[in-house]
């Protein structure tokens, strides 16, 4: 399973158990609790370990800032995505549930990445994860959306992650060999023929020139989160700001 699959997606709170059902024997509604935002995985890279949610804002004006929702706590209920209402479902008390401290997981999606001898290759646009032990199987690194529609990305196992530096996830320089995956020339069976160097620097430069803003917004959201403003701040604005689209607030990064 992808996190992309669930990044975006409407998600509501489940009753607790027990509480499920009304007097004349009907299931009880859960109540709204906003969008989906970003996978947060363990420092290592070998787990995701749950999501950023986005609640509704106040009014329709007044933005809220995200908070951390456990994995384990995301299911099905009356056909709609849902956490179980329960205070260890979220933030703090999810962590010390799951024995991990927030501070120091990672939001590895949309972060730069390196190998260990400081080439760079790309930024991490995906992971694909066990929804039954969230261990991570890899991670799809890309140089852009262009270059990944036509020559695919390229996955990296979560095993060859050797941690967060400077912004940027490290890799084993054994990834710098790996090859790229899927893409419409590979699917149609002709990436030797199509994908010859011309096309390569086509899709850079349309990389460069039309999805710049969104490649900023997305490499703008990879981060620790105890490098955050605060543990919980408001990655929407940070996002909006990267990107440039209107809305965005200056962020004051802590030194």
């Amino acid at each position: 399973m992808l996190a992309s699959d669930f990044q975006g997606q409407k998600i509501y709170l489940a009753p607790a158990e027990g509480k499920r059902t009304n007097k004349d024997g009907t299931p009880r509604d859960p109540r709204k609790l906003g969008r989906v935002h970003f996978p947060v995985f363990t420092k290592d890279g070998s787990q995701l370990v749950g999501f950023m949610i986005t609640p509704p804002e106040i009014a329709g004006m007044v933005k809220r800032p995200d908070r951390f929702a456990a994995f384990d706590r995301i299911h099905i209920y009356e056909g709609a995505l849902a956490v179980t209402d329960a205070r260890d479902s979220f933030d703090q008390p999810a962590a010390k549930r799951l024995g991990i401290d927030l501070d120091a997981c990672v939001i590895w999606t949309g972060m730069d990445v390196v190998s260990a001898s400081g080439e760079p290759l790309g930024y991490c646009a995906d992971a694909c994860f066990s929804p039954k032990t969230r261990a991570v199987e890899y991670f799809a690194v890309t140089r852009g959306a262009t270059a990944s529609a036509l020559l695919g990305d390229v996955h990296v196992p979560a095993r060859m992650v050797a941690g967060y530096r400077s912004g940027c996830m490290v890799v084993d320089d054994a990834a710098t060999a790996l090859e790229v995956t899927g893409g419409v020339a590979a699917k149609a069976g002709e990436a030797t023929a199509v994908v010859g160097e011309k096309v390569k620097q086509g899709a850079q430069v349309l990389d460069e020139k039309g999805s710049v803003a969104v490649t900023k917004g997305a490499r703008a959201v990879g981060r620790q989160l105890g490098r955050t403003r605060g543990m919980f701040g408001a990655f929407k604005d940070e996002f909006k700001k990267a990107a440039g689209a209107p809305g965005g607030k200056q962020v004051k990064k802590k030194r």
